[in-house]
């Protein structure tokens, strides 16, 4: 059986099986729409909040982004892990105890103010939307490349699929749809590494693999990819760091607390029945994570090396790297590379007229190239492709290949989908329900926060035809945006009594307000290209302390910290009852089911 042939049918069984659980868990009520009933098994909300949490970005492009950055793209396993276990140990349990299970309705709550809450959603939005641009990038290139279609009709096509079980089930279709859903992509992520990491050191576990030898040779894996990378101009693969070392610390940062101030995942801790089983959920979905996360940098180096060997038959053979004969001709280029060329994500430009391809650092060349007559870099790769052309690279059966197309997809329909809930109950039961419509009926909030869930895929998908960064870059932002806005408002209403709504509502605005300006002054208003506006900063990139805007958040923070506490400082402290709410909630006394309502 053909590629296309297996890759449709794997791909078309996955969706058949999210559609069917999508209807069988159709929400009738609120409470089933928002938290699924809250009676979710903690082992499955595990497995959940980490399909929910590991998105596009780190399925399809956190490994392509390692691969390309090298040591530097440690960043992104060490801010995004490090901003999980911030959240569920620091964060989770309080907002738990708390007992509103969406944030706008803990910040109204705490800061005593529908303005407050107003705000939080503004911000929530904002954050949540930047980030499912984030997936549909991710969406676009899995369907464009396994469809055999347009990047742009690769989109329209996940925007329906989410659109489907999202809108329909809410978060209970949602959970039980993000259980298959991990199931797909863990599998679909370790398979490939295990065959991978067999065939270059003899070694199963990719973990293990990567620390090992090279095989055939006394050479260690890192040390074989350090010599070829170096060798073709590249920074030492182990070495290489992205920017400044502040740069590196303050994109680290905003991922970290950017991850604890994420709605979508602070949801998934109302979706189980007490506090204990949040607290065990948290620590499953910890154990879920931490298997993609920990393959991840042994696939990231193994595809670096294997793509470097398939266009330089000496990285392998042995012999010089610039002969002329050990760089693959171009129509003798392998065939995954002819069908990620359909997609626009892979190119190739012949600058020299040899018809072969040669792939360096043409800001860096080494003196071999020059002696060989290159004339130029020839091949262009994005960096989301990376995992998803891995098995194809190695040359893994049709059937690995067509099940990490299929993770691909699961990876970015679960977190866009736990995204959209997040909207839309902002949307419907925080704005309308609680501040406008106090009156709506259970049915009237049901079809507000479908509709609501509905216009954000739109837009989403719109933006996500021309993203402003790859799908990593594009979460980053969000991230950044959730870390300057939601993070410091939760980290204050559970650790200081005396925050009040002025310092809340100011500090909100500042650290938000910051980051956009930063961000759209480099990206383009609303991510739209041609309308950047780095001019009004004498037209210097990275214009604050060298620092770039997927990275700005961890500043954002800190200016709303700042401004938080300097407002409350001059202006009413909180009233009494909020401040022994607040010390209520900090003392743990009994892990009692939530209903709703305050726990004092």
């Amino acid at each position: 059986m053909d590629l296309q042939t297996i890759t449709y049918l794997v791909v078309g069984a996955t969706f058949a099986l999210y559609i069917g659980i999508a209807i069988w868990a159709r929400a009738g009520s609120t409470k089933e729409f928002y938290v699924a009933g809250g009676g979710v098994h903690p082992v499955l909300n595990g497995m959940a909040t980490g399909a929910d949490w590991m998105s596009a970005a780190s399925f399809i492009s956190m490994a392509g982004l390692i691969a390309g950055m090298g040591y530097g793209g440690s960043l992104f396993l060490m801010g995004w892990t490090g901003g999980y276990c911030l959240l569920a140990m620091l964060l989770a349990p309080y907002l738990r105890k708390f007992g509103k299970y969406t944030v706008p309705q803990f910040v109204g709550d705490r800061y005593y103010s529908k303005g407050a809450s107003a705000v939080a959603v503004i911000c929530l939005i904002i954050a949540s939307t930047t980030y499912i641009i984030g997936q549909m990038t991710g969406v676009g290139v899995a369907f464009s490349r396994f469809l055999g279609v347009s990047n742009a009709t690769g989109v329209f096509v996940g925007m329906g699929i989410v659109f489907m079980y999202a809108v329909f089930g809410g978060m209970k279709g949602i959970t039980y749809t993000q259980v298959a859903q991990y199931c797909v992509l863990i599998i679909a992520y370790t398979i490939p590494a295990i065959f991978i990491s067999m065939a270059l050191t003899g070694n199963p576990l990719p973990q293990l693999g990567l620390g090992g030898d090279f095989v055939g040779t006394d050479m260690t894996l890192l040390g074989k990819v350090d010599q070829v990378v170096t060798d073709l101009g590249f920074p030492k693969y182990t070495t290489a760091t992205r920017l400044s070392t502040l740069n590196m610390f303050v994109y680290t940062f905003s991922l970290m607390i950017g991850t604890a101030g994420l709605p979508h995942v602070i949801i998934r801790f109302f979706t189980v029945p007490k506090v204990k089983d949040a607290r065990s959920s948290a620590g499953w979905a910890l154990v879920f994570i931490a298997i993609l996360y920990t393959t991840a940098p042994g696939v990231a180096a193994m595809a670096k090396l294997n793509l470097h060997a398939t266009v330089n038959t000496a990285v392998k053979g042995g012999g010089d790297l610039f002969a002329t004969e050990n760089s693959i001709r171009y129509e003798d280029r392998p065939d995954w590379m002819k069908r990620w060329e359909v997609t626009g994500l892979l190119k190739f430009t012949d600058k020299n007229n040899d018809g072969r391809i040669q792939f360096y650092n043409d800001k860096n060349p080494p003196a071999g190239a020059v002696a060989a007559g290159w004339n130029g870099n020839e091949l262009s790769v994005n960096r989301d492709i990376i995992v998803l052309a891995n098995p194809e690279i190695a040359q893994l059966p049709n059937w690995v290949i067509a099940l990490v197309a299929a993770g691909g997809l699961a990876a970015a329909l679960s977190t866009a989908a736990g995204l959209l809930l997040a909207i839309s109950s902002a949307i419907s039961h925080d704005l309308l329900k609680d501040m406008w419509m106090p009156d709506l009926s259970e049915k009237g909030e049901l079809l507000a926060g479908r509709i609501a869930m509905a216009s954000a895929i739109v837009v989403a998908g719109y933006l996500g035809l021309n993203p402003p960064d790859f799908a990593a870059g594009t979460v980053a932002i969000a991230f950044g945006l959730a870390a300057s806005s939601i993070f410091p408002a939760l980290m204050m209403g559970i650790f200081n009594k005396k925050m009040n709504k002025e310092g809340a509502i100011c500090g909100m605005a500042a650290g938000i307000g910051f980051t956009m300006i930063y961000v759209f002054a480099h990206k383009g208003l609303f991510f739209i290209k041609g309308t950047e506006f780095l001019g009004l900063f004498g037209g210097k990139a990275n214009f604050f302390l060298g620092i770039e805007p997927n990275a700005i958040g961890g500043i954002g923070a800190l200016v709303n910290f700042g401004v938080a506490y300097v407002v409350s400082k001059v202006t009413p402290d909180p009233p009494e009852h909020i401040q022994h709410l607040v010390e209520s909630v900090r003392i743990p006394r009994g892990a009692k089911a939530v209903d709703g309502e305050h726990i004092h």
